[in-house]
């Protein structure tokens, strides 16, 4: 359909007229009910007839009022009664207009009520993902707890003691070492929180000779919680160290930065 066309025909200047068939009518609303651009026009061509109305001043009908008079041969004193029949209302022009405010209502109100369903829908969408995780992070803390529970109470782990060393005497370490599954538990509470750019590293240590291994850097000391951290060790470890060292680690540790060592 030539929607610029029929637009151009005339015929919804018709329609708001109300000088249109009932049928016509019918078909006119139920474009306008398709087509957004039927329904602009026409909405467009109403509200240009009400600003045009409302443009008429008094004074204009005054004048037209009383040239009626005067074509009519009325005088100021002349007193008549004229008979004056129920005006016959046009529903049909009434009828397209309110159409017209119902559907453009009806239109508005569908929209509105999409956006806050979108809303809602994303809203719903984010509280179950912030759940999921919450009930991921609590999992995995719960086996974590039950892990840490398990090698506390096995008899079979060994239990390491890290004391503080020269200037740091003040800070300990605690290691739990499962030969078995060649992995140590170590609880780090007894640290301070490393500065900027620094981290804290690991070694697994031969005495004879001295021969230090590095078991990595722990990175995430700032932000884990129970500072309890769970590390690969296949060594014949001999005793355990942790050093602080430049953020990435080093090949050697810098024993001017020893803060923990201990003996198995």
């Amino acid at each position: 359909m030539d929607i610029k066309a029929y637009i151009e025909s005339g015929i919804l200047e018709l329609y708001v007229a109300g000088s249109l068939s009932e049928k016509e009518n019918q078909e006119v609303y139920a474009l306008m009910q398709q087509y957004p651009e039927i329904l602009q026009e026409v909405l467009d061509i109403e509200a240009a007839i009400i600003k045009l109305t409302a443009a008429t001043s008094r004074y204009k009908n005054a004048n037209t009022f009383q040239k009626i008079k005067d074509q009519l041969g009325f005088d100021a004193d002349d007193t008549k009664v004229i008979s004056i029949a129920k005006p016959t209302y046009n529903w049909i022009t009434y009828t397209g207009w309110a159409a017209s405010v119902i559907l453009a209502v009806g239109l508005f109100y569908t929209v509105t009520q999409n956006n806050k369903l979108q809303e809602n829908i994303q809203i719903a969408k984010t509280q179950q993902s912030l759940l999921e995780t919450q009930i991921a992070n609590s999992k995995n803390s719960l086996e974590e707890a039950n892990t840490l529970i398990t090698v506390l109470r096995d008899d079979n782990i060994t239990k390491i003691q890290l004391a503080g060393q020269g200037n740091f005497a003040s800070t300990y370490a605690k290691v739990y070492w499962d030969k078995n599954s060649q992995r140590i538990f170590l609880d780090a509470q007894g640290l301070p929180e490393p500065p900027e750019g620094k981290v804290y590293q690991v070694w697994s240590l031969k005495l004879s000779p001295l021969t230090p291994t590095s078991l990595g850097t722990i990175d995430d000391f700032k932000t884990d919680s129970n500072k309890i951290f769970e590390i690969k060790n296949a060594n014949e470890s001999e005793a355990f160290g942790i050093t602080l060292e430049p953020a990435g680690g080093s090949k050697t540790p810098t024993m001017e930065q020893l803060y923990t060592l201990g003996a198995v």
